[in-house]
């Protein structure tokens, strides 16, 4: 059984000229649980080809040791220089599509027709649908076939508005992504600023921010489990 997880291809902060991108243990913990429960993953994003790794999330999580396996991997490094395009993902191919986070993905992820047609699909096929943190993005313009918002009516979390106003980029970034995630109808939870916090929705798993990322892997693989 097969994982698409999707990293953000866009690479800058803003107009501001500081780096952003995918960030790092967003795909590293995902990775670390989705393959010790045997899942193969292949690595995506918008556009493909090679993604840009988030400088900050390297330097935070320095010695966290998931991370440094992961950076230390060659082959797996290798992949996020080279990853596949959403046009050339086949959906029937995948359990699951997972999001990782990083600022880069409010520029690249909500209006990318592929993303939404990819996205949509693996739900209505009987997939999982999941993402952390910024990785919700995603989800802000997908519909399913009946025309409806996937998130709506169905409890959802990522980064809130008071964390982004926390680490003070509210006014960097193109919109507030907890407040679009209401505006299509999700019902946002949310923890404590930074608190770990997932919530499982039918087959909508997401998760509030960097603290969430393996709880959120751990809960897509329990609901694949059960499917």
């Amino acid at each position: 059984m097969a994982v698409l997880l999707v990293v953000t291809g866009h690479g800058e902060l803003g107009g501001t000229g500081k780096r952003t991108g995918w960030y790092l243990p967003e795909v590293a913990h995902p990775w670390h649980v989705f393959t010790q429960a045997g899942l193969s993953i292949t690595y995506a994003s918008p556009k493909g080809g090679k993604t840009p790794l988030d400088p900050t999330s390297v330097e935070l999580f320095k010695d966290d040791p998931i991370c440094k396996q992961f950076m230390e991997n060659k082959d797996l490094m290798g992949q996020l220089d080279n990853t596949t395009s959403l046009a050339d993902v086949k959906p029937s191919d995948y359990k699951a599509i997972f999001f990782a986070g990083g600022h880069g993905t409010m520029w690249d992820f909500p209006d990318d027709i592929n993303l939404q047609k990819v996205t949509a699909a693996i739900y209505e096929q009987g997939g999982v649908v999941s993402s952390v943190c910024h990785g919700p993005a995603a989800l802000v313009n997908v519909k399913l076939s009946d025309g409806s918002y996937l998130v709506n009516g169905k409890k959802v979390t990522g980064f809130t508005n008071a964390e982004e106003n926390a680490v003070k980029m509210m006014e960097l970034m193109p919109f507030a992504l907890e407040t679009r995630l209401r505006e299509r109808g999700g019902e946002f939870v949310e923890a404590p600023v930074f608190q770990e916090l997932v919530q499982v929705s039918h087959r909508l798993v997401t998760g509030q921010n960097p603290a969430s990322a393996t709880g959120t892997a751990a809960a897509v693989v329990k609901v694949i489990n059960s499917s």
